[in-house]
């Protein structure tokens, strides 16, 4: 682990919450980068983190905290990035100290919004770390089941394999077991890709369509993200992998999951708004829809599912009218 050094999480949310918990089951101490000091005081006092997971409780003697986020890179030799998305710029924007030399690992299911970059690329063009000094989190993970020691498949992509491997030893234990690829672009598009088709399991479910249906849609889903995949980054991959496929099944069926939550909102009759201000958590898929639409605009690859979840959260376009239409696209 020597090449992995001191390590720190960046974000407070129950991603971020979870991967933390994970850390500590095989490391003695990490830095925990949380913007509001109110947040760590309260963190401090309880034993946990006051808004996400809080049935999980920590030894925050092993735990430094700190809101200063050059602290925190100045310190620590891999962060681990679990912010939502659309804030990803504005925490980094506070940057004194080179991300270059770092390591960085990726948990953000998402795109960085503006940019249409997914998170490692923007590390790589912006901030000029290496390919091999990038690695990304994936495969099938809610917060929740973490916080209940449930058994955990995690793959970690790095094109540099004994950095992915040295890091996976960090995240194993009893309840999580890991895998190395070197798949990191195509790992990060498939978990983008994967909050957008929830979206859409969730809004049939809404519009009550049944288990046949799901099923349907969840395979054209998975061919979907197939064509994609090979459109960005051609590779010698098998898209019916945990990282792939089963992030892809527990995002579009499990009740944890936000996006399919939002995406059932929206075919009840919600509007975009409504149903963000009623949820607690951030969809990534709803920014993800857009940023996969403008990627898709260039690369010309047969998506009706994206498209359909674009016009539908975007065009406002009824959910009944596009999924009737979907639905008749389907075989």
């Amino acid at each position: 682990m020597s090449m992995i050094g001191t390590i720190a999480v960046m974000g407070g949310g129950s991603w971020a919450t979870a991967i933390a918990k994970i850390l500590l089951e095989r490391n003695e101490r990490i830095w925990w980068y949380l913007r509001r000091d109110d947040r760590i005081e309260d963190f401090k006092r309880l034993g946990h983190n006051p808004a996400y997971l809080t049935s999980v409780h920590f030894d925050v003697n092993r735990i430094t905290f700190s809101s200063d986020i050059n602290e925190v890179v100045r310190n620590c030799q891999t962060l681990v990035f679990v912010t939502p998305s659309p804030y990803l710029k504005g925490h980094l924007k506070k940057l004194k100290v080179r991300l270059s030399d770092k390591f960085l690992v990726t948990a953000i299911k998402g795109i960085v919004p503006d940019e249409n970059l997914i998170c490692s690329e923007y590390f790589h063009q912006v901030y000029n770390v290496p390919d091999e000094n990038l690695a990304v989190i994936g495969g099938p993970s809610h917060a929740e089941e973490v916080a209940l020691n449930r058994l955990t498949y995690l793959t970690i992509g790095c094109t540099d394999l004994d950095k992915a491997q040295a890091f996976a030893k960090c995240m194993e234990s009893h309840y999580v077991k890991t895998k190395v690829s070197q798949d990191v672009v195509g790992i990060e598009y498939a978990s983008v890709l994967k909050n957008v088709y929830s979206i859409a399991s969730g809004i049939c479910h809404g519009l009550k369509y049944g288990d046949n249906f799901q099923a349907v849609l969840i395979s054209n889903a998975l061919q979907e993200m197939q064509r994609l995949l090979t459109a960005v980054f051609p590779l010698d991959r098998s898209i019916i992998d945990s990282v792939y496929c089963g992030d892809l099944l527990v995002t579009g069926y499990s009740n944890f999951s936000r996006n399919r939550v939002f995406g059932t909102m929206i075919g009840k009759g919600y509007s975009v708004k409504s149903a963000q201000l009623e949820m607690e958590m951030i969809a990534e898929g709803y920014f993800g829809t857009k940023c996969m639409k403008d990627i898709n605009r260039h690369l010309h690859v047969n998506m009706p599912i994206l498209d359909s979840v674009y016009n539908i959260l975007y065009e406002r376009i009824s959910p009944n009218i596009e999924v009737k239409l979907l639905s008749e696209a389907f075989r």
